[in-house]
């Protein structure tokens, strides 16, 4: 999974293996984007254990020109769609998802990861 040495790579598999044990599914506790993002180097929480804000940015930047440009190449270059729907439809795709994360993570007992000791 995350090819991190050091501490933060034994605390990220420590991690990973309390959210398998919560019944999450790895594509849950570890989607695609934070694996290439962890491989890449990047030092972040798994999505369960994110905070709200963390997880909204993570989410919002990411679908935000992902799914414009799939949009765009398939519907909006033959009309005259705003490019401000791209912004609106990332903001409210990275706040449903924060808001879903932290519920669900509440609803499981996860705790944040400022929290676990692992």
């Amino acid at each position: 999974m995350a090819t991190l040495d050091g501490e933060f790579g034994q605390r990220l598999q420590r991690a990973l293996a309390m959210l398998d044990g919560k019944g999450l599914p790895r594509g849950t506790s570890a989607p695609l984007l934070y694996r290439w993002l962890w491989k890449l180097g990047w030092r972040m929480a798994p999505p369960p254990m994110a905070g709200f804000a963390s997880t909204a940015l993570v989410s919002g930047a990411f679908f935000g020109p992902v799914w414009g440009l799939m949009m765009w190449l398939m519907l909006w270059r033959r009309s005259q769609m705003p490019v401000g729907m791209v912004l609106l439809a990332a903001v409210l795709f990275g706040l449903s998802m924060g808001l879903y994360g932290r519920w669900n993570a509440r609803r499981r007992g996860i705790p944040l990861w400022r929290d676990f000791q692992g």
